[in-house]
C-alpha cells in the first residue's frame, strides 16, 4: 500500500467539474491579475476569517512583508517571534533589515510561550509575530495584553491556520492588527500555484496595505510610498473561491482522520513510544499536519518511507541554529523545548481524503517499527 502525504489529485477529482469552467472563465476574460475575481475572493475570505477586511497578496511569504511594510518597520527595529517555524516567518523580518528575536515556545502545542514573550521587548521592539503552528491558533489573549501594555503591533502568521478559532471562537487572523494567510497548493485551502493574504479589522491599515501590493501608487503611476508587486492572479482567486466553500468539510476530515489516529495509538499502546498532539480545550485544531513527537524519529522516519508512507519533518532547524542568523549572536541549546521538537516531532498524512485502510497502514507500519 502506498500512503503519500499529501494526494492533491484525490481532491482536484472531487471538485474538477466546479474548478475546470472557473478556470476556463478566467482565460476567455483574459482577466489575469486583480479583477472581480480577486475581489470577490477577497470579500469571501474576510467574512470566513470574521475580518473586516482581506487584501489577496502573492505568497504567504509576501503577506508577512507587506505586514511589516505596512506597520512601517525600519532597519534596526526588533521584531519578537518564534524560533520554531517555517522560515518565512523570520526571513521576512530579516529581509527589512529588521531585526528578529525569538522567543522558546510552549511545548504541548509548539505555539510561542507568551511568558516569555515581555522578557524579550527592548526600547527598539515594534511588533510580536505569533504563528499559529499546524493548524492550533498560539494563545492571543495574553499576546495582545502585551502588546497593549507597550505600545506593539501584532501580526498574526495564520498560514497553516485558514478557520481555526481561539478558545471564545474568534478566528485566526481577526484578533492581531494584521493577519497573514498562505494558499500555497499543500495548505488547507491551496491554490494552483503561491498565493497569500492579509485580514485587518484596522481601514487604515487596508488603505495602506492595498497601495503596498501596488508599488505603492496612488492613484496610479503616482507614489506617495514604496511598495512592491504583491498582486494577486485572478485565476488562484478563481481557484480557490470554489476550494473555500468546501474547506469545513475538508477540515472536518482532518478532524474525523486525526480522531482515528489518536484512537488507534492508544488502541495500539503506541502512547509508549509516540505521543499525538494537543489540542487545547475550546480550540479549533484545523490540523494543517498532524504532528507526532516520536522516540528514534530519524529511524522512524526512514522506515516510513520504505514502507511507501509519505511523512516529513517540520521544521528540523530551529531559527537560532539557521546558519542565516549566526549574526544574531544565538547558540544551539539556547531555546531547548524548540530544539527538542526539532529533534523528536514528524508530520504523518492527515489529508481529508484517506481511508481507514491506509490510516490502519499507517499505524500498523509505526507499531511494526518499534516491535
Amino acid at each position: 500500500m502506498q500512503v503519500p502525504l499529501l494526494d492533491l489529485k484525490a481532491q482536484y477529482r472531487t471538485i474538477k467539474h466546479e474548478i475546470d469552467p472557473v478556470v476556463q472563465e478566467v482565460i476567455e476574460s483574459q482577466y489575469f491579475i486583480l479583477g472581480p475575481k480577486v475581489a470577490e475572493f477577497e470579500e469571501a475570505v474576510a467574512n470566513y476569517c470574521q475580518a473586516n477586511y482581506a487584501l489577496g497578496v502573492s505568497s504567504g511569504t509576501d503577506a508577512l512583508l507587506i505586514a511589516l511594510m505596512a506597520i512601517d518597520i525600519q532597519p534596526g527595529d526588533e521584531v519578537i517571534t518564534t524560533t520554531y517555524s517555517f522560515f518565512a516567518t523570520a526571513g521576512s523580518i530579516a529581509r527589512l533589515h529588521a531585526k528578529p528575536v525569538f522567543v522558546d515556545i510552549d511545548p504541548q502545542t509548539f505555539n510561542i510561550d507568551p511568558a516569555k514573550i515581555e522578557d524579550k521587548i527592548t526600547e527598539k521592539t515594534r511588533a510580536i509575530i505569533p504563528v499559529h503552528l499546524y493548524g492550533q491558533m498560539a494563545d492571543m489573549d495574553p499576546i495582545m495584553e502585551i502588546a497593549r501594555k507597550h505600545n506593539l503591533y501584532v501580526i498574526e502568521d495564520a498560514a497553516q491556520a485558514i478557520g481555526s478559532e481561539y478558545v471564545d471562537g474568534r478566528r485566526a487572523g481577526s484578533i492581531g492588527h494584521i493577519g497573514c494567510f498562505s494558499f500555497f497548493p499543500s495548505k488547507n485551502l491551496g491554490g494552483f500555484g503561491d498565493g497569500g493574504l492579509v485580514t485587518t479589522n484596522d481601514q487604515k491599515l487596508y488603505e495602506k496595505l492595498k497601495y503596498l501590493r501596488n508599488h505603492g501608487a496612488h492613484p496610479k503611476y503616482y507614489h506617495k510610498m514604496i511598495g512592491g508587486n504583491f498582486r494577486l492572479d485572478a485565476l488562484q482567486a478563481a481557484v480557490l473561491n470554489v476550494k473555500l466553500k468546501h474547506l469545513d468539510e475538508w477540515t472536518a476530515g482532518r478532524q474525523k482522520n486525526a480522531d482515528f489516529y489518536d484512537q488507534g495509538i492508544e488502541q495500539r499502546a503506541l502512547q509508549k513510544y509516540v505521543t499525538p498532539p494537543v489540542r487545547k480545550e475550546g480550540y479549533r485544531h484545523i490540523f494543517n499536519q498532524y504532528i507526532l513527537r516520536a522516540q528514534k524519529r530519524d529511524e522512524l522516519v526512514q522506515y516510513l518511507k520504505e514502507h511507501q508512507i509519505g511523512c516529513e519533518i517540520y521544521y528540523p532547524v530551529t531559527f537560532n541554529n539557521q546558519e542565516c542568523f549566526k549574526y544574531l549572536g544565538y547558540g544551539k541549546g539556547d531555546f531547548p523545548l524548540a530544539e527538542k521538537a526539532a529533534d523528536e516531532t514528524l508530520a504523518i498524512p492527515i489529508y481529508p481524503e484517506l481511508t481507514d485502510d491506509q490510516k490502519n497502514y499507517v499505524l500498523d507500519t509505526i507499531l511494526n517499527f518499534y516491535k
